[in-house]
């Protein structure tokens, strides 16, 4: 793949870059390593100072970089700014909670007189660079939700991102320059995907992250599991709505849409799969339907626009592959599936509804990033579970219900990294992220993110 910013709204190449050479990316490896060795050593207060300083430019520069995520992968205009935002916000919440989650541990006075010593402490030390591997979905709020923790902790960041976005790519690492973060401390390395093997495997690099597609988290996972590397992995997600009969449907109805149709439908975390109890299916999809149809597909540059064109024309063409199979297969089309005919440029779809969904049909197991939900009927909350559940991701998910056993019985039995009830699935900086089952492991965000990459060190002191 390319790496240039092509115009999804169009489908026109705007500006190509030239990959990095060995050379080049040497010189920047060497940089992250030195950098570590410096940056490892300043006071949470210095990181902090930096952190804000950065937090503070991202918010001037919030409408500038908007027009440029929404120009390199299509999300509505409204919805880059918003990305924007959520990046000063856990930016500013690492530069004032991450001294307070890395703090020395101390262990039971019992314990540390069994073990004979006098006193003992669990330290959090950072490791060193890290390479992130990043999509193109959430350009900026990926990176930032690696990069804040990371470099909180004290390690730098090398950001190998989407080659779809790289303009975005070089203004973060711009971005941490111009807040006074030190040579090397974080830096982009265009590249395409055949050089992060020797990047992983280079013993500078010490740990990986990776947030995209299973075959790009397995093969990075493989690679640092070669060489006895820690990774952590966000990969697919196909999260279950599921809608008991006593939600408020005045309130899961337009949320359901909202959740389904986020970034234009290419969320890991977007709500994918409907399940909606018989007691109020009827009334839940006729409104679903309703709403899905009246939304507005059009450039994404125009404030009034509710879903822009998918990223590019092969993330267009997966998606139609699914629901004809599906189509093929015996499910209904309730509204849309197809490219609409008033947007005849651009990787368009149809904001789109299926029901009678099957498990011989590809979507029923598959990830469909793109404006499609799929329906279920179901008779009841064990129904609804083994629905939920039937499906190798488990990222999150969504229930509706007000009936607290309900409640706890989802919180309990859901396969799936979160469990939002009567609400949206929304990653925040102060909670755990992240999923099971082939969705990935490891979290990012809150304490256990910014310790992911931290060694948990025993100083034991003797009596």
């Amino acid at each position: 793949m390319p790496i240039a910013t092509v115009n999804p709204t169009t489908g026109e190449t705007l500006k190509t870059f030239d990959a990095l050479g060995s050379e080049e990316i040497e010189v920047r490896l060497d940089r992250a390593h030195r950098a570590f060795r410096e940056h490892r050593l300043t006071s949470f207060a210095r990181r902090a100072e930096l952190m804000h300083r950065a937090a503070d430019l991202l918010e001037a520069d919030q409408d500038d970089i908007a027009r440029t995520m929404t120009l390199e992968m299509g999300k509505p205009l409204k919805a880059a700014r918003a990305e924007a935002a959520k990046c000063v916000k856990a930016m500013r919440w690492y530069a004032e909670h991450a001294e307070e989650e890395l703090a020395d541990v101390h262990p039971r006075d019992a314990d540390a007189k069994d073990s004979g010593a006098s006193r003992v402490v669990v330290r959090h030390r950072p490791l060193g660079p890290v390479l992130a591997v990043m999509p193109w979905n959430f350009p900026l709020w990926q990176v930032v939700r690696f990069a804040a923790p990371a470099l909180m902790a004290g390690n730098t960041g090398l950001l190998k991102h989407a080659s779809n976005v790289p303009q975005t790519a070089l203004y973060l690492e711009d971005l941490f320059h111009r807040a006074g973060y030190p040579e090397g401390c974080f830096q982009t390395l265009l590249i395409g995907s055949d050089a992060v093997a020797d990047i992983v495997r280079d013993p500078r690099v010490v740990a990986a992250t990776l947030t995209g597609s299973e075959p790009a988290g397995r093969a990075v996972a493989s690679i640092a599991g070669d060489v006895i590397k820690k990774t952590v992995l966000e990969l697919g997600g196909s999260d279950p709505y599921v809608v008991l009969p006593s939600a408020d449907l005045d309130r899961a109805v337009p949320v359901g849409v909202t959740a389904r149709v986020q970034n234009n439908g290419q969320s890991c975390i977007a709500a994918k799969r409907f399940i909606v109890h018989d007691a109020v299916y009827d009334t839940f999809v006729s409104r679903f339907v309703q709403a899905m149809s009246a939304l507005t597909v059009g450039d994404p540059m125009e404030e009034s626009t509710d879903v822009g064109p998918l990223s590019s024309e092969q993330g267009r063409r997966s998606l139609e592959e699914l629901v004809d199979d599906a189509r093929g297969r015996g499910a209904t089309v309730l509204c849309g599936g197809d490219r609409p005919e008033e947007q005849p440029s651009g990787w368009f779809y149809e904001p789109t509804v299926l029901a009678d969904i099957t498990p011989d049909m590809r979507i029923h197991y598959e990830e469909a990033f793109g404006p499609v939900a799929t329906l279920y009927r179901v008779a009841d909350l064990d129904e609804a579970l083994e629905v939920a559940n039937d499906t190798p991701f488990g990222l999150s998910s969504n229930v509706w219900t007000q009936d607290p056993d309900e409640q706890e019985r989802c919180a309990r039995d859901m396969e799936a990294g979160g469990v939002y009830f009567n609400g949206m699935t929304a990653s925040h900086p102060g909670y755990p992220f992240g999923g099971e089952k082939r969705s990935g492991y490891g979290r990012e965000l809150a304490g256990h993110g910014i310790r992911e990459f931290c060694n948990a060190t025993t100083i034991w002191y003797g009596v």
